[in-house]
């Protein structure tokens, strides 16, 4: 199942260190009003949706059956120590459990999650494991697929990719320590290779030599070098990419996928040969696994949604279908062909292509009417700025700028057509809404300022451990856990105390019996209650006698601390010295 995401992706998952998103926002818009003497119409141009980070919609699979560790509970080593054999995976706990989601949660706290495999106990059978991500769409990579590995990164592995959902399969690029050995080709990087050959299988060494558990974690296909051979090596001439990807026959598809699959072949050995007489320290182990992406529209979309568990373009140019690959009712299904990057700065829509039964192509669609405005009201779209256009019933000579009808936070507004609106773009400043009038999700209003304050929006920041969302309600106070309690879920309820590792509050409880801790009193490793000065007994629940003439009752506890027997001795040695 996909995890709960806002409809939009684009509201939630954008990357903007992205270099396809370092352009401007060119290909954001997929049509805008213009206006000439015979009246206003649609000027239509390439779109395509933000990209985002896939790993939040993408589902896990791993095989052969058992692979993951924890059933039954098996102890393992780490290279880095071998012989303190202390760990545990353990499928029936919570804590020492390994699954196969773990690869894409999100880490937050500083706690790593993982998930691992059972260890090499059978060699010299090969540990052979196999992970594959589902999309059920055409993505195209946007950045570095980047692989994050716990206790060392596999001596060989192979990733690969499928463009029909997970149909047949081909390799994307090979990894190994020796790659003559392990896959019969000589080792290269990618940035040894040219503009001819930019798509070509290579296998390289940089990512599987033993340097160090701790130091190097990463397993990297690197999709910016590879941009960077036409884009520069800062991405800074994105036109020159976009034109060969239109010029170079399966550029675009070499970026193209819908399942991703990794075949981890050989573990980490430690820079050593396999050491039979310790097994239990051969496994492999990944933490994160990040896929920049965005969804591949054909260039007839600019946004992609989350609609019954599966991603959907939202076609424009009058196409349809998940990828926006065919022409949309009434119109000549032989006539589709995708939108084109060139001619650069707006490329081309490829659209309008009407059946013989509608009159006339120069007639704007049935299904995006026109409002009936006079010319003047609208501009002209530029490469990277988005027409600023007010709603019709607001057309009047004083008509207000963008950034008055979205409260400050946006100087960008566009017309919906099919609702007859104007809503702001890309409001600013954490706000959201047609008219940036409300806080993004994980976000809360700060009502000590006005709504056109930049600080109008403040970060929710849910304690990660012991809140269930990250989100918060209006007035900023988040869901807690039982046990949990605050604005953050950062502070723990009346008889529950912070577990040791600090990740969640726990309820007192210090026996068999489910007895609790009074009186303030901590349990220690579910043995012991740790009390304060003044109180004592198993469970911190007798008073301790701090009066140095007596105590009147038990409530005042029937034993003395410390501090009442070193204020006693004081005095006695001071009576002493005095006579």
């Amino acid at each position: 199942m996909f995890p709960p995401l806002p409809c939009l992706l684009c509201l939630t998952l954008l990357l903007p260190s992205l270099g396809w998103c370092q352009t401007g926002g060119q290909f954001n818009v997929c049509r805008s009003l213009r206006v000439s003497e015979a009246g206003p119409g649609w000027e239509l141009y390439a779109c395509q949706p933000p990209p985002a980070n896939m790993k939040e919609v993408m589902q896990i699979k791993v095989d052969p059956p058992g692979i993951t560790c924890g059933n039954p509970p098996e102890r393992f080593c780490t290279l880095e120590n071998p012989y303190l054999c202390s760990d545990e995976c353990d499928a029936s706990s919570p804590d020492l459990s390994h699954p196969p989601q773990l690869m894409g949660d999100r880490e937050r706290g500083g706690l790593i999650t993982y998930w691992q495999t059972v260890t090499w106990s059978r060699f010299p059978e090969p540990l052979l494991a196999n992970i594959t991500l589902s999309w059920n769409k055409s993505l195209e990579v946007v950045d570095d697929i980047a692989i994050t590995f716990e206790y060392g990164r596999p001596t060989s592995m192979v990733l690969e990719k499928s463009l029909d959902k997970g149909v047949t399969w081909q390799p994307y690029q090979y990894y190994a320590d020796d790659c003559l050995e392990a896959f019969g080709m000589s080792p290269k990087r990618v940035s040894e290779l040219a503009p001819s050959n930019l798509t070509r299988v290579i296998c390289t060494e940089q990512y599987s030599r033993w340097v160090g558990a701790k130091e190097e974690k990463m397993v990297v296909f690197e999709v910016r070098a590879r941009f960077g051979v036409f884009a520069g090596p800062k991405l800074i001439n994105m036109d020159a990419l976009y034109t060969r990807m239109e010029t170079m026959k399966g550029l675009r598809d070499f970026f193209t996928f819908t399942n991703l699959r990794l075949r981890l072949l050989r573990p980490a050995l430690g820079g050593t040969y396999v050491q039979r007489d310790n097994l239990l320290k051969y496994f492999y182990a990944i933490s994160n696994i990040d896929v920049p992406a965005r969804c591949k529209c054909n260039l007839h979309a600019s946004q992609c949604v989350l609609r019954d568990a599966t991603l959907q373009c939202e076609c424009d140019h009058n196409t349809s279908g998940q990828d926006c690959q065919r022409c949309g009712p009434g119109f000549n299904p032989r006539s589709w062909k995708p939108a084109s990057y060139l001619p650069l700065p707006t490329g081309t829509a490829n659209t309008y292509v009407y059946s013989p039964d509608v009159p006339s192509p120069d007639v704007p669609p049935p299904d995006v009417p026109l409002p009936d405005v006079s010319p003047e009201v609208y501009s002209s779209r530029t490469p990277d700025i988005l027409v600023d256009v007010p709603s019709p019933d607001e057309i009047t000579p004083e008509a207000p700028p963008p950034d008055a009808p979205c409260n400050g936070h946006s100087n960008r507004c566009s017309y919906i057509d099919f609702i007859n609106v104007i809503t702001c773009v890309s409001c600013k400043h954490n706000t959201r809404g047609q008219n940036c009038q409300y806080c993004r999700l994980g976000y809360y209003r700060n009502t000590s300022v006005e709504l056109d304050d930049e600080e109008v929006c403040v970060e929710c920041d849910c304690d990660p451990e012991s809140s269930l969302s990250p989100h918060c309600s209006d007035s900023g106070l988040c869901q807690c856990k039982p046990g949990s309690s605050g604005r953050r879920c950062d502070t723990c309820s009346p008889g529950y105390n912070w577990r040791k590792d600090g990740a969640s509050c726990i309820e007192n409880i210090c026996d068999d019996e489910r007895l609790i801790c009074q009186n303030g009193g901590t349990c220690d490793d579910f043995q012991q209650c740790l009390c304060p000065d003044n109180f004592t007994g198993p469970f911190c629940e007798k008073g301790v006698c701090l009066k140095k003439d007596g105590c009147l009752d038990n409530t005042e506890g029937s034993s003395s601390s410390l501090t009442s027997h070193l204020y006693l001795l004081t005095l006695s040695l001071m009576y002493s010295a005095l006579f």
